[in-house]
């Protein structure tokens, strides 16, 4: 981030004139603050000092420096740097991906660390292309734009700390260490991605991963090109490092596509500050999971965020400014960024290119309809995105549904329930229901209102393309239905438009009110101190816990509103009386409660912090216990094998519930990095949605069959079997789970016992 003195405005004003070192300083200072602070927090988390500058190096040399390059080479002129630097760090991470699939796919990935080289040398050898080295014309980023966003990073990463970086070690030191259910099977798929392409799923070796994995591959290439352990990539530094690109993107995209700095500043607030709306029952998954827990509980969410946004921004381009934008095109080249960027969204979520299918589909048809003309940017754009969604659906995802069915309203159901009502009871809950679903998850968009009404209804079509995706996200979410609740990511896919179009309208609603800067500061102060009251109210004040399924959840929430609602209509019936006192509120009325609305949902952010010390192992969340004794023997056996090695184990299942197994377990796959022949199977891509949940039973008895019998009662032939047909070369055996036969020590070589686990290797 960079910063100039002068609080230059939006437009472009660029300058050449040589900065004085005091003019450099404080234009790098926000940027410097950022580093020192997340720097503080890493190490103060535990994590090594020269794994931090391993992996800064990485990032700055493999991802943003060779994306940037090409950036600047397709983009016709530049607008900022930190937008240069920002969007071409996406554009890195697409590269890098298509390097990771090349190199990995021909069991060169160890030369992955070169591959930035196949970019600089033409940028220095060819001198068409060396003039994008140094560019200049650049825009002056203003100071409070820089600080602000600095401030956004800042805070997110102080929650991050609490909420996932200080309560998840990077290998667990005790037995009682538990961790989010999620979490050790991404790991495991990082770990795959490391000497595989396409991965398998790493719990049942040779099984096909269709899945959005995309951002498991980049933390694999992360470790293999930075030297960083995965472990400390995935629990210290590919979460953090992503979130801040994330809203740098959102600032910067948010600038471009308004014309406004401070709506860009303004967005990334809206999306990594302002949380869900609601009041604190220790109920963390109303209609899904915070979009501000998704970041560390789903890193993948947060890849795609950081390549949909400059997506988002490459569409716009191509759909064309709104008439009062300012903003150097991208020129031709966009087309290029879109195509590569859409690419790499298939993988990295499997929400975000449908969402962007029905955006531009939307801003198609309403330009037809409104201005009678077709649209051809647009239509060559949804084009695109339909061909990203075919190679999607069918070759990354092999036609999978991954659990996902037609079933309109199923996240909504559950709050109404089943029991026998009046039809008008049924109603009125089912109205309540809905009115919960709106202002928990979309109050921080009630910009858009804003934006609409300005514009009189004539939305010009940018602007529609981004009430199309927030529309689009929580459309999809309520059409249809997922076990799992994996439906809500579309409205976090919608989030990214979402969040644009809400700061836009706030943008135009501050600059009709005429404030002076003295007023802009006194409602940040105002705004600030109110969000603080929110929060002290709701850690003073918790409600009571209310168990699903039932509407008893949504109360806590809906008296909030109610209270709210009712201190904003007290205030609208005092405020003629405010005016007349104080003129220089006149006018300005509608600034303050739109303020009041998008702050509302502050304390979220707070309170999901506050779960992480109310719930010490992992958060307030389901998961499961991932004691050192396990982790230890596992990070043995990566050191001691081949990354083809092939390990069975005796367990399979997070928990026995009446007979039938839990098989979540994913430890043994997370930390050895290597495949296993079965261990636990419920993720699986078709397992996922089938009856029965996580206690489906597997669905090769016969492999199951063999790999157990290696454990209870082993023999020359079965252990041959399992050498030569499965390609298992190891066996752990967890004591806390079963004893093994002491047989087995007979029969394969023991090397490694430290008590709860044994481990033996099969020689051919």
């Amino acid at each position: 981030m960079t910063a100039v003195t002068s609080g230059a405005p939006a437009l472009r004003t660029p300058s050449d004139r040589p900065a004085s070192a005091v003019d450099t300083l404080r234009r790098y200072a926000p940027a410097g603050a950022v580093l020192v602070v997340l720097t503080a927090i890493l190490l103060d988390a535990g994590t090594p000092a020269l794994d931090i500058a391993r992996y800064t190096g990485y990032a700055l040399l493999a991802v943003v420096l060779p994306g940037t390059l090409v950036y600047r080479a397709l983009r016709a002129r530049p607008h900022t740097l930190v937008e240069d630097l920002a969007v071409g760090a996406a554009v890195g991470l697409v590269l890098e991906l298509a390097a990771w699939a090349v190199l990995t796919g021909l069991g060169l990935e160890s030369w992955l660390r070169y591959w930035p080289v196949a970019v600089l040398l033409p940028f220095l050898a060819v001198p068409r292309l060396r003039r994008h080295w140094r560019v200049r014309g650049y825009t002056p980023v203003p100071t409070g734009w820089a600080w602000s966003v600095a401030a956004v990073i800042v805070g997110f990463t102080a929650y991050l700390a609490e909420s996932f970086l200080y309560r998840n070690p990077i290998l667990p030191t005790g037995e009682g260490q538990a961790q989010y259910i999620d979490l050790p099977f991404q790991l495991s798929i990082a770990g795959a991605a490391t000497h595989q392409m396409p991965p398998d799923v790493p719990q049942v070796a040779g099984e096909p991963l269709h899945y959005h994995w995309f951002g498991f591959a980049h933390m694999a290439a992360a470790s293999l090109v930075s030297g960083v352990d995965l472990p400390t990539v995935f629990f210290r530094l590919a979460v953090p490092a992503l979130c801040l690109l994330a809203v740098l993107l959102v600032a910067v995209v948010g600038w471009r596509i308004t014309g406004r700095a401070y709506a860009g500043a303004g967005a990334a607030a809206l999306m990594f500050t302002i949380g869900e709306f609601g009041y604190e029952n220790g109920i963390r998954q109303l209609f899904g999971t915070q979009a501000t827990f998704i970041v560390w509980g789903s890193p993948s969410m947060t890849y795609s965020w950081v390549l949909l946004l400059p997506l988002i921004a490459v569409l716009a381009d191509r759909i064309g400014p709104a008439r009062d934008v300012r903003v150097p095109p991208l020129g031709r080249g966009a087309w290029v960024l879109a195509a590569l960027l859409l690419a790499a969204s298939t993988g990295a979520k499997a929400s975000t290119v449908p969402v962007v299918a029905v955006a531009l589909a939307l801003t198609a048809l309403v330009t037809l309809v409104v201005r009678r003309r077709l649209a051809w940017p647009v239509i060559l754009a949804g084009m695109l995105a339909l061909a990203a969604q075919g190679f999607a659906t069918a070759i990354l995802f092999a036609f999978e549904s991954h659990g996902v069915t037609i079933d309109p309203f199923s996240g909504l159901r559950p709050f109404v329930g089943t029991v026998d009502r009046p039809a008008g009871t049924t109603a009125l809950l089912w109205v309540a229901v809905g009115l919960a679903f709106l202002v928990n998850l979309h109050l921080r968009l009630a910009g858009i209102v804003a934006l609409v009404r300005y514009r009189r209804f004539r939305l010009e079509p940018v602007q529609v393309f981004l009430l199309g995706g927030a529309l689009a996200g929580p459309a999809i979410y309520l059409l249809v239905g997922h076990p799992g609740s994996s439906n809500q990511y579309f409205i976090r896919a919608g989030f990214a438009f979402g969040v644009i179009a809400s700061a836009w309208g706030y943008a135009e609603l501050l600059e009709r009110a005429r404030l002076t800067i003295r007023s802009r500061i006194l409602l940040g102060v105002g705004a600030a101190g109110f969000a603080f009251v929110l929060s002290l109210i709701q850690l003073g004040y918790p409600a009571g816990v209310y168990r699903a399924p039932s509407w008893d959840p949504l109360r806590p929430l809906l008296w909030w509103a109610a209270a709210l609602a009712g201190l904003a209509v007290l205030g609208l019936l005092l405020w003629p009386a405010l005016a007349g006192r104080w003129p220089r509120l006149r006018g300005r009325g509608a600034a303050i409660l739109l303020t009041g609305v998008l702050v509302a949902g502050a304390p979220g952010l707070v309170m999901d912090a506050w779960a992480g010390h109310r719930y010490p192992n992992g958060g307030a969340y389901a998961v499961v216990p991932m004691p050192a004794s396990r982790v230890t023997a596992a990070r043995w056996l990566y050191e001691h094998s081949e990354p083809d090695d092939v390990v069975a184990t005796n367990v399979h299942c997070r928990a026995m519930v009446d007979g039938s197994c839990d098989a979540r377990s994913f430890w043994l796959s997370a930390y050895t990095e290597r495949s296993v022949l079965v261990e636990g199977w419920s993720f699986a891509p078709r397992m996922v949605g089938l009856p029965g949940g996580p206690y489906a039973p597997f669905w090769d008895p016969e492999r199951l069959r063999a790999n157990d019998d290696a454990f209870t009662a082993p023999t020359p032939e079965g252990l041959s079997t399992l050498r030569t047909r499965y390609n298992v070369r190891w066996l752990v055996a967890d004591r806390t789970t079963a004893t093994e036969s002491p047989a087995l020590a007979t029969l394969a070589t023991p090397r490694f016992d430290n008590g709860p686990l044994a481990i033996y290797e099969l020689h051919p």
